[in-house]
């Protein structure tokens, strides 16, 4: 009997020991949006370089601010630094949509910053032009190099940032098709043209994308803001859809399916919109962004303007927003839904300094193995097949009431995680308090059913675990063999 025991026991221990263990993530300074709010908070660039965020947007002014913070949450009051002000012939006023770019120039690797600008009256007068940076300081100093000819006749264009496909620079801004503005017909369409060096086209742009999908049209026929998003080997190029002034200003996207970006035809547009307005987290007109990498590397995010109601326009009215993004199995970006500003985000993986540790998992039932826990519409369940299959991905990550333990967080809905509410779980939004956080967090322990998979104990009622029942998901007392196996489930990939 001693000998049968001392087996169990070191069973027991190493099911315990070969059991995943808790991830312990090290997600950056937790935020609300907005990051920045008016006035100066429309068209933001956003980008990380030497262990600091670098953040301008548009100012409707002569001058270009810079902000510089250690994490993002501290962009929010991070001082405006002026980097360049503006005094070149008809490029006085209206800087719009800076965009930032460390580029290989002649001098050597340099920041370029591209912006729109024109003279004191709005907005007929607005190109495209260019500072370098004396160093590789995103803060400069700068100096002008010039005006890019990028139309015929020198005609209007605006919201332009850099491509780089197999080694060479293309410069991506949006015009019109027939180079005269909405009253004569013109649709505001995407055009691309090849970099000689950093200031200079080789060419006029040529058209690659112009709207053709209904809700690329709302209020008036718009592509514009073009800003490119690679993995894994594929490019898209993501831009904004319709007219900024419409609580319908969103963001489409198109992929390069062939090898020379330059061809219209070597580009595919993405049938659908990638993120639009979300009127319950008071998002209206989610767009013009950018995209950067959180510190380790590890994730993906994007920086966008909106509104806080269906009313506001294309003015100052707009403010910074940033959330992680993801990917669908098939390798295309889901760039998710726009989160409340109610809902409390963890920055970006390593930002404080240490390398992220997310795991993002799939939880798979013991006693239903065809079937994982998923959640649609904010219920959770257990279903055999999951679509879209991201509704079935959590990112594991360290527990928000504990460290100890873990938390679930939703990786297309960043910032809601799984939570008990009156014993039923759902997916819900952290709204940071006390009883969220502890209502989010269970401890992994040995499976009940099985110690080579796991169970999860409530944090803050631990004579309950997470268990299914009818498939859907709660917390309850284990007292049966059949309870055993319902609370029992599998981190998988």
């Amino acid at each position: 009997m001693r000998l049968r025991s001392m087996l169990t026991a070191i069973v027991l221990l190493l099911a315990v020991l070969v059991a995943p263990a808790p991830a312990s993530a090290a997600p950056g300074a937790t935020f609300q949006n907005p990051v920045v709010g008016t006035p100066n908070s429309a068209d933001p660039w956003l980008g990380y370089h030497n262990g600091s965020y670098y953040y301008a947007a548009t100012t409707w002014t002569g001058r270009i601010y810079i902000r510089k913070s250690a994490t993002v949450a501290g962009l929010r009051t991070a001082a405006e630094t002026t980097v360049f002000t503006m005094s070149q012939p008809n490029a006085v006023s209206n800087m719009w949509a800076p965009s930032l770019h460390l580029l290989d120039g002649p001098n050597g690797q340099r920041w370029y910053l591209y912006y729109s600008a024109g003279p004191s009256a709005c907005c007929g007068g607005q190109r495209q032009h260019v500072l370098e940076s004396a160093g590789t300081d995103p803060m400069g100093p700068y100096t002008y190099k010039g005006a890019l000819v990028l139309m015929p006749d020198n005609g209007w264009s605006i919201d332009g940032s850099v491509l780089t496909v197999a080694g060479v620079n293309y410069f991506v801004f949006s015009a019109f098709n027939n180079n005269s503005g909405f009253e004569n017909g013109g649709l505001q369409s995407l055009f691309i043209s090849r970099l000689t060096n950093p200031w200079t086209p080789a060419a006029l742009g040529t058209i690659i994308s112009e709207p053709t999908y209904t809700w690329e049209k709302v209020g008036n026929p718009v592509n514009e803001g073009p800003y490119p998003l690679q993995r894994n080997g594929r490019t898209f190029l993501t831009y904004s859809a319709s007219y900024c002034g419409t609580p319908d200003y969103k963001i489409g996207g198109l992929e390069l399916t062939g090898t020379n970006p330059l061809v219209r035809g070597n580009w595919t547009k993405i049938a659908n919109p990638l993120f639009q307005r979300n009127d319950s987290n008071g998002a209206y007109g989610p767009a013009h962004h950018t995209f950067f990498k959180s510190p380790d590397g590890t994730e993906d995010w994007i920086v966008y303007h909106a509104n806080d109601s269906a009313s506001q326009g294309c003015g100052t009215t707009r403010t910074s927003r940033a959330q992680r993004i993801s990917w669908n199995p098939d390798g295309t970006p889901n760039l998710g839904v726009p989160v409340a500003g109610t809902t409390v985000l963890a920055g970006p993986s390593g930002e404080l300094g240490n390398p992220g540790a997310v795991t993002v998992q799939r939880l798979q039932s013991y006693n239903f193995p065809d079937r994982f826990v998923r959640h649609s519409n904010y219920a959770v369940r257990i279903d055999p097949t999951v679509t879209p299959a991201l509704d079935a991905q959590f990112r594991i990550v360290a527990g928000l009431a504990d460290s100890s333990a873990v938390s679930f967080e939703s990786v297309n809905f960043p910032g809601h995680y799984l939570r008990h509410n009156n014993y039923v779980l759902r997916l819900e939004p952290n709204t940071g308090t006390t009883t969220y956080r502890a209502d989010a967090t269970f401890r992994q322990v040995a499976g009940l059913a099985d110690t080579t998979w796991q169970s999860f104990q409530s944090y803050n009622f631990p004579d309950r675990y997470i268990r299914h029942s009818d498939y859907v998901l709660r917390i309850d007392p284990i007292t049966t063999a059949t309870a055993q196996a319902d609370a029992t489930f599998r981190r998988t990939s």
